[in-house]
């Protein structure tokens, strides 16, 4: 049971990241009706600015760490999500008339840049990051001698996610930006026609994504210890794979498909064979949408005629 309650606490922190990174292409998705696979490098891309920018102040000579990682965070999120904003205007808002094919061509586009352009600004090295927060939250040692540990780390990743969540939940379903979004979501078209600026509320959506995304990439940093151009890919992957899971256009399906896809892969790895940990992740999503097409929370589209 100590074994099994460890694999839990690791699966639950690593699908709190998913579910971070799942969050932006949900919102995405809801106004657009697209998605942004290019969404997976940006929390690439915010990784490596939270790295770069926690060096920085090391060798200024901030060492206090909660003050360093809360600007390391400000500044990413900052940076990250002028990536975001970018993105929408280089690839998708010239494209957003067009075929549905084009944007997603085009943001396809937009993630081998970014894998290119970090490869080559930063190289192709792994970029290791030192331990910034040591220690253990709690820890109990089994009647067989194991020791279940949380870290101070998985803590901070937890509730970073929880406050994350509820701060974007809150913004989408109080703010009078969120009914921007959400009339955008049913109809853009009538959206503009009653005053709702569609471009700003587009491109606002992709910068919250983004800023969500490097919250995501700085705590896949301090999880990890490291950092490369490729992460992008594999995490997108696995959170896109999560959102559709939990329910594509659902904020709290994000979340919940996060966490799911986390603890199969942590369980699945603990308990069988680790190379077979992605097969058991997509598995589980094939056979809830053969049960369920729009996901454990999703909400069936209705098209009138």
């Amino acid at each position: 049971m100590e074994y099994f309650a460890q694999q839990l606490i690791n699966g639950v922190t690593l699908g709190s990241i998913y579910g971070l990174i799942a969050i932006g292409y949900t919102m995405v998705y809801g106004i657009v009706g697209m998605i942004n696979f290019a969404h997976g490098d940006i929390f690439m891309v915010g990784a490596f600015l939270a790295l770069i920018v926690y060096l920085a102040l090391a060798a200024l000579g901030v060492a206090f760490a909660p003050l360093a990682l809360l600007i390391v965070l400000v500044v990413a999120m900052a940076l990250t999500a002028l990536y975001g904003w970018t993105v929408e205007r280089i690839a998708y808002r010239p494209l957003r008339g067009s075929f549905r094919l084009a944007p997603l061509i085009s943001a396809i586009g937009m993630a081998i840049f970014l894998q290119n352009y970090v490869q080559v600004a930063q190289g192709a090295r792994v970029k290791p990051l030192p331990p910034v927060v040591r220690g253990y939250f709690w820890q109990s040692e089994g009647g067989d001698g194991f020791v279940v540990n949380i870290s101070n780390v998985q803590v901070i990743i937890v509730l970073t996610t929880i406050v994350s969540m509820i701060a974007f939940w809150l913004i989408v379903t109080r703010t009078s930006f969120g009914r921007a979004q959400r009339a955008c979501e049913q109809d853009s078209k009538m959206a503009a026609l009653l005053g709702v600026d569609v471009d700003r509320t587009i491109s606002l959506t992709f910068v919250m994504g983004a800023a969500l995304a490097s919250v995501a990439g700085l705590m896949y940093l301090l999880y990890y210890g490291v950092a490369d151009f490729y992460i992008g890919f594999v995490a997108g992957v696995k959170a896109f794979t999560a959102a559709v899971l939990g329910g594509i256009g659902s904020l709290p399906g994000a979340m919940l498909g996060g966490l799911l896809i986390g603890l199969i892969e942590t369980l699945w790895s603990a308990y069988f064979s680790v190379e077979y940990k992605d097969v058991a992740a997509f598995s589980i999503l094939v056979i809830v949408l053969i049960f369920l097409p729009s996901g454990l929370l999703g909400r069936p589209e209705v098209e009138k005629v």
